[in-house]
């Protein structure tokens, strides 16, 4: 854990940010911050001086099909496979009165 956090200085952060602590939570939440800061302080650690900025770190490649005409489906097959259709049409249930 972090030496350099003590409860004093997480129950001044929390006044800062009109938090109300109860002992409990200033002892968990003294332990939690110290082990973000530990963290933090690791990451800073790293020697990142060759590693270039990157947005993703993976590199981003589109898997998409070419766009190429196909076929289309034969509209009285499709509407043959639906529940109901009317006019050459899909038919669904109204959602709204006529007056709308």
């Amino acid at each position: 854990m972090s030496e350099r956090l003590s409860p004093e200085v997480v129950a001044h952060v929390a006044q800062l940010a009109r938090l109300r602590l109860t002992d409990d939570e200033l002892a968990l939440f003294t332990g939690q911050l110290a082990a973000v800061l530990d963290h933090a302080a690791d990451v800073e650690a790293l020697e990142l001086d060759d590693v270039p900025p990157t947005a993703h770190p993976l590199s981003i490649v589109n898997v998409l099909r070419a766009d190429e005409p196909q076929p289309c489906l034969d509209r009285d097959e499709v509407l043959a496979m639906a529940p109901a259709a009317e006019d050459g049409r899909f038919q669904v249930p109204r959602i709204m009165s006529e007056d709308s």
